[in-house]
């Protein structure tokens, strides 16, 4: 099954801002990835071409890399999904500048159904906050897109029911 899925978001900002959320992912002062609700991306080195890691059971290595305007990481797992997932920094004007997250992916076998009725809602949940911690980082109002009752129940049952609900992503974010 061949996989295409596109998050984009446009904010009031210039490139170079936008592409530090970017060159700060990661880090200690990760301004992108919404690590208040999410596993954390975690990488082995700063970015650079051939920095590995990856965020709960996906795994990934940085094969390109163009600091403060894209980054691509291929996939070393699950099993059974082959491809990649980008961030890229695109100028639209001088004061906005849009923010654009690129899976591409191959799923093959029990991945094809995992993908389904797991990842995929709980990856577009994901890479939707990543955006509204991205604009919250860029001092824009909080656009948070409301999780379905179906990536509510995935986090309650892959929690253990202690799973964080989106508020806290406005607190965590305003407060540091």
């Amino acid at each position: 099954m061949r996989i295409y899925n596109v998050h984009s978001r446009l904010f009031s900002a210039t490139p170079k801002q936008v592409g530090a959320l970017v060159e700060s992912l990661a880090s200690s002062n990760d301004r992108l990835w919404p690590r208040a609700l999410w596993p954390r991306m975690k990488l082995d080195k700063p970015l650079a071409i051939g920095t590995k890691g990856g965020h709960g059971p996906i795994g990934y290595q940085v094969t390109e890399y163009s600091p403060g305007s894209f980054v691509k990481f291929e996939f070393s797992r699950p099993k059974g999904f082959g491809g990649y997932h980008s961030f890229e920094v695109l100028k639209i004007s001088d004061q906005k500048t849009l923010l654009r997250h690129t899976l591409k992916v191959h799923a093959r076998g029990m991945a094809i159904i995992h993908w389904l009725f797991w990842i995929r809602p709980l990856h577009d949940a994901l890479v939707e906050d990543g955006l509204s911690t991205a604009g919250i980082s860029l001092g824009e109002d909080a656009m948070l897109r409301e999780w379905s009752p179906w990536v509510k129940f995935l986090r309650w049952l892959s929690s253990g029911g202690r799973a964080r609900s989106q508020n806290f992503l406005l607190k965590k974010i305003t407060v540091s």
